[in-house]
């Protein structure tokens, strides 16, 4: 089970764009990264392509985030917290918040 999932609000502890708050649109497990929502935003030169209808230019777009410079945001305290997973009394794994016990699912 995967700590961080797609559609999570997480924050970014590390790096240029440090406590940004955000939506997890892709994760990369096997590359150990994630995807934030305006986070890490890239400017790519692209070449116009006319065939395809491309107009070309400088495109911004989000780059991966290493995973561990993004931690899951709690709503609850209001700032980044740390995942645990367990079992429940049905046998599933769930996932919650370390701080206050509370289940993030």
């Amino acid at each position: 089970m995967r700590k961080i999932r797609t559609g999570d609000e997480v924050m970014v502890i590390a790096g240029k764009d440090k406590g940004r708050r955000g939506r997890v649109t892709r994760v990369l497990p096997e590359r150990d990264r994630i995807v934030v929502e305006n986070a890490n935003m890239v400017k790519k030169h692209r070449r116009a392509n006319p065939q395809a209808n491309d107009a070309g230019g400088i495109i911004e777009q989000e780059m991966p985030l290493h995973r561990s410079n993004v931690a899951i945001y709690n709503p609850n305290t209001g700032k980044p917290d740390r995942v645990g997973i367990r079992v429940d009394d049905g046998g599933r794994k769930v996932r919650f918040f370390k701080s206050d016990n509370n289940l993030i699912d």
